[in-house]
């Protein structure tokens, strides 16, 4: 056999021009796999509460934009925070799991309050989510996605570590400090004197969208807004102050900041109908606790931040994505921000991580009118104080004192370790949490706390005994 160059190069071009435009075509593949992906933005907001909203039904505040999203999209009128205040709220989101299993329970020290008040130490409290827990973003991330996130984070010094391509503003601390330059606590630095911190975070959410092109994204758009400092919007104060007040809510400072937040949110939402982004977009918004008890009231619901009745924990929550998922439905199925791991998982396509327990359920079934869920118990462990009590709290000293609660259907259930005090409502009938029936109902009672304790075994949930040598009784 001759062996003949340029018939042998000519093969071989041949099989290279074969071998490229197979890899170019594989690589075309996987793009417009990605780009099939929908986009996914996560808006939780800090302590704004369950009614702060006109589409949970304030009369006050102004949220046109929000409410615009809201009505388009799938309200759940009985949706919950895993904790009662910002990290332990915001670790369970991002973990999917219930706060015995990260250890997140408050923010710095649970020592909480003056110490001759408190009746047993207090569980130590983990102050960053451990490096650990695979989360939602690194799940998304792994799959593809760009991620950002913007605003407060609040669960270690930087969110860059923990799956985050892009990090505007986000850092351990739980507040900005000041929402005028400079903004202190917070890495940002403003275009001028006068900027507003909400402003320069949504501006450059704006800027990181931009730069997605076509490939899918993760926002977790989590604005410091409306956490305190309360500290207005100087140009829409003249508006509330003569406005008439709704149901207890009748602060005009904190009302211009709500505001604010909504027209944010707009800036957001008309750039993704700009782009043509909108429609292949699924957006979930929830707040990550309570408002402020002093500050904001959400009427009929008993207590704000902190406490572990309704008014600390139920939170205002809707689902967006257009011919995805059912428009103008409100639904009264309790649900959770543990849910929202599994359910943007289902959404996107992407498998559950192999040996990561998840707490919550998808509710994609829900969203997408496929299927409803089982009932089932949700819980909150809190073996820690919060100080700043209320006359709407436990007691005048504190929010919360160590304890669990869990919603069973219809049915909510508190214990205190302290003195194994018990509380028992119907929520059905008695939202305002005013009328304890644990006297009148043994059974229910029983059952109830049959699973709680359970459960608290399951996920090895701590519970403090130890007797605080410094409490003084008369103080409690």
């Amino acid at each position: 056999m001759i062996f003949n160059f340029k018939t042998w190069y000519s093969v071989l071009l041949k099989l290279c021009t074969v071998f490229i435009f197979l890899a170019g075509f594989s690589s075309t593949l996987q793009a417009r796999k990605l780009q099939k992906k929908p986009n996914v933005i996560l808006i939780n907001i800090d302590d704004m509460g369950w009614r702060d909203v006109g589409f949970m039904g304030s009369k006050f505040y102004e949220t046109p934009n929000i409410d615009a999203l809201a009505n388009d999209g799938m309200v759940f009128t009985n949706a919950y925070a895993a904790a009662s205040n910002c990290a332990p709220s915001r670790a369970c989101l991002m973990s999917g799991q219930w706060t015995p299993r990260h250890g997140v329970y408050t923010v710095n020290s649970s020592e909480r309050g003056k110490s001759e008040t408190r009746k047993l130490v207090p569980t130590k409290n983990n102050t960053i989510l451990p490096d650990s827990q695979y989360i939602l973003t690194e799940a998304l991330k792994d799959a593809g996605y760009t991620t950002c996130h913007a605003g407060k984070w609040h669960l270690n010094d930087d969110p860059t570590t923990q799956g985050f391509d892009v990090n505007i503003g986000g850092c351990h601390a739980g507040n900005p400090g000041s929402y005028y330059p400079p903004y202190k606590s917070v890495p940002l630095e403003a275009p001028s004197k006068d900027y507003y911190l909400t402003d320069l975070v949504m501006d450059k959410v704006l800027d990181f969208i931009k730069s997605t092109k076509g490939q899918p994204f993760f926002l977790y758009y989590s604005p410091y807004a409306v956490h305190t400092p309360i500290h207005p919007v100087k140009e829409l104060l003249p508006k509330y102050k003569n406005k008439p007040g709704w149901k207890g809510q009748n602060n005009p400072k904190y009302a211009t900041m709500v505001e604010n937040l909504d027209t944010q949110i707009g800036r957001m939402v008309n750039l993704l109908k700009e782009s043509g982004k909108l429609e292949n977009t699924f957006i979930l918004f929830i707040s990550d606790n309570g408002g402020v008890y002093r500050v904001t009231k959400q009427r009929p619901l008993r207590g704000g931040k902190g406490t572990y009745y309704e008014g600390g924990i139920r939170e205002p929550m809707f689902a967006h994505w257009p011919g995805k998922i059912r428009a103008g439905v409100r639904t009264e199925i309790p649900v959770t921000n543990l849910d929202f791991y599994p359910t943007i998982l289902e959404a996107a396509g992407i498998k559950k991580p192999k040996d990561k327990v998840l707490d919550g359920s998808s509710i994609y079934p829900i969203l997408s009118g496929k299927s409803g869920l089982e009932k089932r118990p949700l819980f909150w462990h809190f073996p820690i104080y919060l100080e700043n009590g209320h006359d709407e709290s436990q007691d005048p000293v504190f929010r919360t004192r160590p304890g669990s609660a869990m919603r069973l259907g219809n049915w909510k259930l508190i214990q205190y370790f302290e003195n194994n005090d018990i509380e028992l409502y119907n929520l059905k009938n008695d939202i305002s949490e005013k009328n304890n029936m644990v006297g009148t109902n043994p059974e229910k009672l029983k059952e109830m706390l049959d699973i709680l304790e359970n459960w608290r075994e399951k996920v090895d949930a701590p519970i403090p005994t130890k007797l605080n040598p410094a409490y003084v009784a008369f103080n409690n």
